[in-house]
């Protein structure tokens, strides 16, 4: 299949192009920086050097990709997670769930794309009893500032991959990354998830076809990985070999 990766350079992106291109799709990759799109040239992508919020520019090409498939791995967030960033960080990537995600919805409407992909985050969930499913309320009524302003940007990106037909979209809730560029080798704070099985679920969600909404992460006490088990076959467990 001809698939629309934005946000190819990214952290998860970069350990999702081999899976797509080992799998015998082709990929046309997004990403902002030229010395990026060299990258993803010499692995094998198409590479598109845009700003997503560049409505015009962004349907334009999806339009010429021509996908079967569009996938929103789109964050902006610092190298390393840098604390000190983080909070500015925040803002960007809200904005980013909000317009990139209305921006890419708009660009597969004009193109006739009908399949969208989309991470979210596993840790937006209101208060109660754990743990949490797929049909549980997120936290909308969140006092603490930074997070209401990510539960509504979460709630705009879920709202928009799965609310506008004739769009099918899949939202994935991933957990907390650590691995390869992300800052840290190690499990953190649950939800957590190897970036890898991140990867490898969003492959998952193509082969699968499915649409609705799925917790990402490792076994734990917040929330139920069941329906990712049951439907997609995830393995919390998988690794890339390098």
């Amino acid at each position: 299949m001809r698939i629309f990766l934005a946000g190819a350079a990214g952290v998860i992106g970069r350990r999702l192009v081999p899976l797509l291109l080992g799998a015998g799709h082709h990929v046309v990759g997004t990403t902002r920086s030229m010395s990026k799109a060299e990258l993803l040239l010499a692995a094998g992508v198409e590479p598109v050097v845009l700003d997503v919020f560049d409505g015009e520019l962004l349907s334009q090409a999806v339009s010429a990709a021509r996908p079967d498939i569009v996938i929103h791995q789109l964050t902006d967030l610092p190298s390393s997670l840098d604390p000190g960033q983080m909070a500015e960080a925040r803002l960007r990537n809200a904005r980013l769930r909000r317009e990139g995600t209305q921006n890419l919805v708009s660009a597969m409407l004009a193109s006739g794309t009908r399949r969208l992909i989309a991470q979210s985050i596993a840790w937006m969930y209101a208060p109660g009893a754990q743990p949490y499913s797929e049909g549980d309320p997120l936290d909308i009524h969140a006092e603490e500032r930074t997070r209401a302003i990510s539960v509504a940007a979460v709630t705009t990106l879920e709202r928009l991959v799965c609310s506008s037909p004739p769009i099918e979209g899949t939202v994935l809730r991933y957990g907390r990354l650590y691995g390869p560029n992300t800052g840290s080798d190690i499990a953190g704070e649950a939800p957590s998830l190897h970036v890898d099985a991140a990867a490898w679920a969003t492959l998952l969600a193509i082969e699968k076809s499915r649409a609705g909404t799925y917790n990402i992460a490792e076994p734990n006490a917040y929330l139920s990985i069941d329906k990712a088990r049951r439907e997609l076959g995830f393995d919390p467990d998988f690794r890339m070999d390098a």
